[in-house]
């Protein structure tokens, strides 16, 4: 049940998606864990932690003496991050089969945790962040990346339809249970949870085609189409209106696009 509550599934071209992903976010991602001071020796915690991509970063950064405990509640995401830690001798790195909704978490006394585009995604959210937390030692960092206004995804010049395609995408999310905006109360959260909050970054990027970053939202866009039709929420004409008039606006000189904006959270402990 769980590989097929994900919303973009656990499949094979879902993981490179992902892979690429981070592949765009990884400098951000970098950034903010030193920012957190995470380091060599530290113990961190991969707050669904999916095929693995940061789980290996954060392995690299912590090194042999430190311990990254990746909590991801697919089968098949975790046995694709044990092959990549098996593969590059990572023992440092602790796979864990969890759901966050009912499951205990199998550490404490993190120094620090990592959390992107997880609490987003989880019917209940809140308890789960407490869960998180509660895992951390006094003085530990918590790092979020998570959307707080995922309707800034708009081509330029505006695209009808585009516009259309994450209007659904929105209302299926929440119809799932989920909060896109999520980030809009995390603060808030937090504070009641008694951290510190240290900093905030928004990420925003506006690029064209030629722009790596394009390829990123874009993957999303082809995946989640066939979801929306599976589920009934557009008709075929729609989906064809909507890749029809994507590929014309995006071959036309000048048209740019907005991603969706993230808020990056540091709140420590």
């Amino acid at each position: 049940m769980a590989e097929r509550d994900y919303v973009l599934g656990t499949h094979d071209d879902e993981i490179y998606r992902l892979g690429f992903q981070h592949r765009v976010w990884r400098p951000r991602a970098l950034d903010a864990w030193t920012r957190a001071k995470i380091g060599d020796g530290s113990k961190v915690i991969d707050f669904g932690a999916g095929p693995g991509f940061a789980t290996m970063d954060l392995a690299e950064i912590v090194g042999p003496t430190g311990a990254v405990f990746a909590l991801e509640r697919s089968r098949r995401f975790l046995d694709t991050l044990e092959a990549q830690a098996r593969a590059r001798g990572m023992p440092q790195v602790k796979a864990h089969e969890v759901d966050f909704a009912i499951d205990a978490l199998p550490v404490k006394d993190a120094d620090a945790a990592w959390v992107r585009w997880v609490l987003a995604f989880l019917p209940d959210p809140k308890p789960a962040l407490q869960k998180l937390v509660d895992a951390l030692r006094p003085g530990g960092a918590i790092v979020i990346h998570e959307y707080i206004d995922y309707k800034t995804w708009r081509l330029a010049p505006a695209a009808p339809n585009f516009e259309r395609f994450v209007d659904e995408v929105v209302a299926n999310w929440r119809a799932s249970g989920g909060e896109p905006d999520i980030a809009r109360s995390l603060p808030a959260w937090l504070t009641e949870m008694g951290l510190k909050l240290e900093s905030f970054k928004p990420y925003v990027d506006v690029v064209s085609k030629d722009d790596n970053v394009w390829r990123w939202p874009i993957g999303f866009f082809d995946i989640h189409i066939d979801r929306l039709l599976e589920l009934d929420r557009i008709t075929p004409q729609m989906a064809k209106d909507m890749r029809d008039e994507f590929e014309r606006v995006s071959q036309q000189p000048g048209t740019l696009m907005v991603t969706p904006l993230v808020l990056e959270i540091i709140a420590r402990k």
